[in-house]
This record gives structure tokens, sequence and C-alpha cells, in this order.
């Protein structure tokens, strides 16, 4: 059965219109992530998903029925917020319970299905302690668990590690996927960090001003961006963009090339380093180049490159993208 299907699916604000006919369709177990830059309309979406808000126009359908009338309490989800949202005079293990005792199951059921949310989450030690007592990872992760012991058809989560810091977003994170091999139920994520949607997702959804601009799995939108805009957003450092005048391909206007693809040579590509990031494993370079237009390239290993150094880049023609006028993708 489909998890989530939007067909069509308008929002608006008065007159502003913040997503437009938006089509979607979410299979059972499958994780999929919609990422975008700030407003570009995906906190909306899931909110529409959710029943927070109200779509304008088109159809929302949630395990084969159609919610747009339904409350969110009716809707078989369950939400994970950026804020823990946890009451603070509760234990873990009662603000895990609470949405399960406020639907008046059996206890025997409430403390089973504590009790293996709390297994899931490595929660099991700080059933007793009060949020308070915790740290911010360990705040989300009895979020989480809060969602987990509802059984839902659907996990929706907005942006759940922004508030935490690097390596707890890292360790959280794995978390999640493993969380979903183990449920195998399907789940839609909220998110700007493209690392998040890159290795998380079965299938991403990339927006821009509350349009879709390409549904595909994550290295195939790496790989085969629909139009320059996805080929920016996903990858980091993000493509490089030059005058496709460079290389001569008729017809096209923006030459694209990742920064691993570069590399020191008698290249195309001239100028002079005007900062070197050294992070261990790899060396960034940022190059401005002759014409006046600065690049990153991103070199395996540690590599004793100076700032104001002059250097030429090399690539593969291969490994280059072309855009049209339009800046949409031509085939290389």
């Amino acid at each position: 059965m489909t998890a989530l299907h939007l067909e069509n699916v308008c929002k608006s604000f008065g007159e502003v219109e913040v997503l437009h006919d938006i089509n979607l369709t979410v299979e059972e177990g499958e994780f999929v992530v919609f990422v975008g830059p700030s407003g570009c309309g995906k906190s909306t979406l899931l909110r529409v998903i959710a029943g927070l808000e109200d779509a304008t126009s088109g159809t929302v359908e949630i395990a084969g029925n159609v919610v747009n009338t339904t409350p969110p309490a009716k809707r078989g989800i369950a939400m994970v917020f950026q804020s823990y949202a946890l009451y603070p005079h509760l234990s873990v293990k009662d603000n895990m319970a609470l949405a399960l005792k406020q639907a008046k199951e059996p206890k025997t059921v409430i403390e089973e299905r504590v009790t293996e949310a709390a297994r899931m989450l490595s929660l099991g030690d700080y059933l007793d302690r009060r949020p308070a007592e915790l740290s911010g990872g360990q705040r989300q992760r009895v979020a989480i668990g809060r969602a987990v012991v509802r059984h839902p058809k659907l996990f929706l989560f907005d942006e759940p590690l922004s508030n935490l810091d690097a390596a707890l977003r890292m360790n959280t994170r794995i978390e999640i996927a493993s969380l979903h091999r183990t449920l195998d139920t399907s789940m839609v994520y909220v998110t700007h960090d493209q690392t998040e949607a890159m290795t998380l997702a079965d299938k991403i959804v990339v927006l821009r001003d509350g349009r879709v601009e390409q549904i595909g799995a994550p290295m195939e939108l790496y790989n085969k961006p629909a139009n320059k805009f996805v080929a920016g957003f996903l990858g980091a450092p993000s493509m490089n963009f030059v005058d496709a005048k460079l290389i001569g391909k008729p017809g096209a206007k923006t030459l694209g090339i990742r920064p691993e693809h570069l590399n020191l040579g008698e290249g195309q590509l001239k100028g002079t380093v005007t900062h070197v990031e050294r992070l261990g494993g790899d060396t960034n370079l940022l190059v401005k180049l002759n014409d006046g237009e600065t690049i990153t390239a991103r070199l395996f290993g540690q590599r004793d490159v100076a700032v104001d150094a002059a250097i030429a880049l090399q690539f593969d023609e291969a490994d280059a993208f072309f855009f049209d006028a339009e800046d949409q993708a031509m085939v290389a």
C-alpha cells in the first residue's frame, strides 16, 4: 500500500502562493527527504501532510485514505519537531507514554511499547530522569521515542537535528537510519542540510520557491541533476559553474564541474589560489580564475599548495555537466 500520495497540492496564505502543484508518492517503508533552501516551502508541505495546515487545493492521501479534512490526531502520523517539545515535569518514561495514556491504551501495552522504544534508542538507563537531566541528543531521542511508541503509519520529521552540534548530528542521524531499518515504516524528513538528505534518503525531493525541482534517489540526483539549481545544491563543496565557451559545446551556456573532479596539472582552468583549507584527508583550494570567477578544487590527501600560487586545474570532459540558457541540464 502507498504510504502517502499528494496530488496537485497547493497552499496559499492570502494572495501569496507558497506551494505550487505538488505531486508525490511515498511507498510503504520508504524514507523520503524534502530538501531545499530556507523559504522553499518544505516545512509548510510537511505541515500540510500532518494536518497542521490545510491545503488550499489538491489531495492528501495517507495509507489509501484522503485526509484533507481529517484532524492531525486521526491521520495515523507521528511528528518529531526541531524543538524537543518535552514536558519538563515528566520523566522520560512518562513523556514517551503520554500519548498512549491519552488514547487510553492498556497499561501492559504502554509498558511494552515504551520498553521496546527505549531499547531501540538506548534510553533504558534514563527512563526515570527528567528532560533537564539529559543532553540535547538524549532529549531528541526521547522525542523520537515518543513518536515510535504510537506505531504510526507515517513518521514526519521537521529538521530534528538542527539544534545539535556536529558530532551529535552525525550520531543521531545514524540512529534515525538504524531506526528506519528496524521499523521499516515510511518516513518523511525535512532538512536544509544536503548531507542529511544524501545519507538518509531512499528518495530526495528537491524544492525551490514552493515547486518540486526534481525527485529521485540521492546518487541519481547527484549524477544526473535536472537543472543547474539541483546540481549546485547537492554536493559539498558545491559544483563549480563557469562559462561553457571554455569547452565550446554547442547550445551550452554554463559548464558545471564538481570540485572532486579537478586536479592539478596543465589544464583548462588557470588562476591564483586565494585560500587553502587543509582537512587532513582532503585539501580544498579556492582559486580565482584569470577571467575573474572563483572556483573550488577538492584534492585528495594533503597538498603543499600556498596562497597566491599560480596554478592550472584540469578535468576530464566526461565528468563535466552542461546547462542551456534556461539552466536546464543538457546531454553531455
